[in-house]
């Protein structure tokens, strides 16, 4: 009879294989399910790679002190720890990139350079922060959806006055996610640290609620917060929209749509003007007028099949592209992107920020962060921590900035 592997070789090849998904995920070369199966395992394996290596290594030592360990096991453990050791590193390089990307538009961004804090990295999926005051579920349309609420996070025990405003719109594939899901780290740190006031929605999901339903949602949460927002504190002439994924489409859309009609039914005088818009692994197109694969693949899937009503024509398509509405008056945009995204590819971003620099008049920051997958920002890996460093000092640089050209 053939002998079984040892425990700790299966569980150590296991590792072996996580490291090296992360480290050359197959990015445009499978289809949609293997993309998100890459996407889940990558996601998880490169963002916490340092917690991974240890894991691996205290399996090793434990195994090897009870006499249960094999060459190929051993073989194996080398391999993994190897591979997490690159993923960290690579994660770590990212914050040499985000200077890089702040020196190179900003000049000396406001803000000095914090190192990461090593009992946040220890905790990272835990958010909640107690100097932030959050006041939930506050809806900001008369409608019988439940989904049209928001949440307001501001610092705890302090009382704020025109504070600039950070609205966060969420991602999901337009079909399902939540405020409360993410943003978290990047809000907190905003609110406890710079006394900003965050503003994170809900909004009608697909094939539910087809679209426009979810730019719509975006545009009236956007106008009840330029009406309300001075009451919780905030500056209304100040806001900077932001959002992953489906929602750093929807957060670019709304930047670049303010007062057009076909997304702001019944409320067109309604103002949704905004000040700077920070997208995370967004999708800027969906027409696929470049005929690039992602773009179609994209376009003729989940749109065509859950997002787009019936009827729908490719004007439609271009009209929900964010890509086709930027002009001169673009506010500015910093834009983030992993460059081994498996979900959202980064030519997508590539395309967006080539056509912001050409037309508009407006500054624009990109970063890609190196090693990173989608949603490499949702809890607080060694990447997820740099980007929002950077993004915070990108906004004061920012607030900075306006609050020169007002005064």
């Amino acid at each position: 009879m053939a002998r079984l592997p040892r425990a700790h070789t299966v569980r150590q090849a296991a590792l072996a294989a996580l490291a090296a998904n992360a480290l050359w995920p197959p990015v445009d070369r499978t289809g949609p399910r293997g993309a998100i199966g890459s996407f889940a395992a990558g996601w998880l394996a490169g963002d916490l790679a340092p917690q991974l290596l240890a894991l691996g290594g205290a399996d090793t030592a434990v195994s090897a002190a009870r006499r249960k360990v094999s060459p190929l096991g051993l073989a194996l453990a080398g391999a993994a720890a190897a591979g997490f050791a690159l993923n960290a590193y690579r994660a770590g390089s990212a914050r040499r990139l985000l200077e890089e990307a702040l020196t190179e538009t900003l000049g000396a961004p406001p803000g000095e350079r914090t190192p990461l804090d090593l009992a946040q990295l220890a905790r990272p999926f835990r958010m909640k922060n107690p100097a932030v005051e959050v006041i939930r579920d506050i809806a900001y349309a008369d409608s019988d959806s439940s989904r049209a609420r928001l949440d307001i996070y501001r610092p705890a025990g302090v009382e704020v006055i025109t504070a600039p405003v950070l609205f966060h719109v969420h991602g999901g594939a337009w079909t399902l996610g939540s405020k409360e899901q993410q943003g978290q780290l990047l809000m907190n740190r905003m609110a406890a640290a710079n006394g900003w006031v965050c503003v994170t929605i809900n909004y009608r999901l697909a094939p539910k609620h087809r679209w426009p339903a979810q730019i719509i949602d975006v545009k009236r949460a956007l106008a009840w917060v330029h009406e309300h927002i001075a009451d919780y504190g905030g500056d209304p002439d100040y806001i900077v929209v932001t959002g992953g994924s489906a929602g750093g489409h929807l957060a670019a859309l709304a930047a670049l749509t303010p007062g057009f009609a076909p997304f702001q039914p019944g409320f067109e005088d309604a103002d949704t003007r905004v000040a700077a818009c920070v997208p995370f692994y967004g999708v800027y197109d969906v027409a696929g007028d470049d005929g690039d694969r992602y773009t179609t693949r994209v376009r003729d899937g989940l749109w065509t099949q859950k997002i787009m009503p019936e009827g729908t024509t490719i004007e439609d398509f271009r009209q929900a592209s964010p890509i086709n509405h930027i002009t001169e008056e673009a506010p500015d945009f910093f834009v983030l992107h992993g460059a081994l995204d498996t979900l959202v590819s980064k030519r997508q971003a590539l395309s967006f920020v080539a056509r912001l620099r050409e037309v508009s008049k407006a500054t624009v920051t990109y970063v890609e962060m190196p090693g990173a997958q989608h949603a490499f920002d949702v809890f607080g890996g060694i990447r997820a921590h740099h980007a929002v460093a950077a993004v915070e000092r990108w906004l004061l640089w920012h607030r900075e900035r306006a609050g020169a050209r007002l005064g």
